[in-house]
């Protein structure tokens, strides 16, 4: 997307370009007939000033442009480094016919520096804590700590586990290729007592919890971005690609008490409010951009939008867990009561991801199949539940809940998943091109939907900053869900509980 922004800058450019030359033709066949115009101080004509306001109006514009997205062409390398590069040329040749825009043609030398070679000042403050990769480590010190976005240059820790389930952890890049990440598990491997014998033409597979493999490319980048709640990455050779099973322990599960049962729906709500605050807050406006036009081709573009997207999915299983789990029907009442709970106190809060995410979650046809234990509850819960599912129901558009947005003011998280949603209807249904030119009707569109995303940022959210031993016992559990997402398995638990026969 900056792609196709930084094009559009350079086609404007080149539009303005040719139209002052037209402008000075004009004038030059209108001086043959008539005697040439000049102002008072016998300067240029008013048609070439004019011409030189309108350069010195798109050149304001790709300064905005460059300062509000320094970072991310930082990141993007020379892809986009080029274009303030190319546009400072251009400039450079027309100096002699408007000498005004030199203020101009000198900024944008120094924006071509800032970009090719960062100062030893932004190379320090780009340099972060090695972080574990997201789920993969469950350190309770980590999860407590307030989020930061993630950045493709940022390295993190990662588990790379081989057809015995042993591991290697490794250090990366989050955005280095497939091919350096072998190289690096061949060199752990190397020097690993286990591994005796080093293994031959090794691949990379992401192994879900239903056993599923999908094997990457050497080429692909970032593919860490591209791991669900419980996919893990497994390195083998071709040969052993069928022998890839699950982690054992997310085949087999443990009946067991909840530690939801111990907290109050309240400060679990909170801490739901507040995690899903810390990771919408890391999102920059422009990966939801990339994530529609770009897809697949720069999946560690939208880092943190996917992260949001994670959280999104494992707050719905994470519900069908902790009810399928538990084998007392009471208790799994309780838990149903608490949730519905739970749902109306995010949506109080203007917490919409995690409020239909819970909704999703008890929709699931593994627990909304439990009969016996919906049959227990209260009336004035299922009616609210009712309610909550309206507020779901994607007919017409999803009106509800567009109703309902309309209806609540900044800070307010969305439901992330409809907004891609829309984006992806908005680009799929508009060309970005016609021919040479930049479709702008359509970037206007897509210029108001990220207005709306900013809107819903404008304001603060109010964190709660207690520290009291059951405050970050909530926190800490909240943050690292222990969830199955395997669908197959939640079915049987669900069948286990209450047979179809009952």
């Amino acid at each position: 997307m900056l792609n196709a922004i930084s094009n559009g800058f350079l086609l404007n450019w080149n539009f303005f370009l040719r139209f002052s030359l037209q402008t000075e033709g004009k004038e030059g066949r209108r001086g043959g007939r008539e005697s040439e115009r000049k102002d008072g101080d016998g300067g240029e004509s008013e048609g070439v000033m004019d011409a030189a306001e309108r350069k010195q109006a798109v050149l304001s514009v790709a300064f905005r442009y460059l300062d509000t997205y320094r970072e991310l062409l930082q990141e993007e390398g020379e892809r986009s480094n080029s274009f303030p590069k190319e546009l400072y040329l251009c400039a450079v040749q027309e100096l002699s016919r408007y000498p005004e825009l030199v203020e101009d043609v000198l900024k944008l030398q120094r924006w071509t520096e800032i970009l090719h070679c960062p100062s030893d000042e932004e190379k320090e403050s780009r340099k972060k804590q090695v972080r574990p990769l997201f789920r993969h480590f469950r350190r309770i010190d980590a999860c407590l700590q307030p989020r930061e976005a993630f950045r493709g240059s940022d390295e993190i820790f990662c588990r790379v586990y081989t057809p015995d389930h042993s591991y290697v952890t490794i250090r990366s890049r989050l955005s280095c290729r497939v091919g350096e990440i072998l190289a690096l598990v061949r060199e752990k491997l190397q020097y690993s007592e286990d591994q005796p014998v080093l293994p031959g033409n090794l691949i990379l597979v992401a192994v879900t919890s239903a056993g599923e493999k999908a094997v990457f490319r050497p080429s692909d980048e970032a593919v860490f971005t591209t791991l669900g709640v419980n996919t893990h990455l497994f390195t083998c050779e071709p040969a052993e690609l069928d022998s890839l099973l699950p982690l054992p322990e997310e085949i087999h599960w443990t009946p067991g008490d909840s530690k939801l049962h111990d907290m109050s729906a309240e400060e679990v709500a909170n801490q739901l409010v507040a995690f899903d605050w810390e990771l919408f807050s890391c999102v920059h406006e422009v990966e939801f951009v990339c994530y529609v036009f770009h897809g697949e081709q720069s999946r560690w573009r939208p880092l943190n939008l996917e992260l949001v997207l994670q959280r999104c999915s494992e707050v719905q299983h994470w519900v069908a867990t902790e009810i399928l789990q538990c084998q007392s029907l009471p208790k799994r009442v309780q838990l149903l009561r608490k949730f519905i709970k739970i749902a109306a106190l995010c949506k109080q809060q203007q917490d919409l991801l995690s409020f239909l995410a819970v909704v999703l979650g008890l929709d699931n046809p593994a627990v909304s199949r439990l009969r016996l234990t919906w049959e227990g509850l209260p009336g004035k819960f299922r009616k609210q539940f009712q309610q909550f599912e309206s507020v779901a129901d994607p007919s017409r558009n999803h009106k509800s809940y567009r109703d309902l947005i309309t209806s609540l003011r900044p800070p307010l998280i969305p439901f992330t998943p409809l907004l891609l949603k829309d984006l992806t209807f908005l680009h799929e249904s508009c060309k970005t091109f016609h021919g040479e030119l930049v479709n702008f009707e359509k970037m206007h569109k897509v210029a108001e939907m990220v207005r709306i995303i900013r809107r819903y940022r404008s304001s603060q959210l109010a964190m709660d900053t207690e520290t009291s031993p059951s405050h970050l016992q909530t926190k800490a559990y909240v943050r690292q869900l222990q969830v199955i997402d395997n669908q197959n398995l939640l079915f049987d638990m669900s069948c286990k509980l209450e047979p179809k026969d009952t």
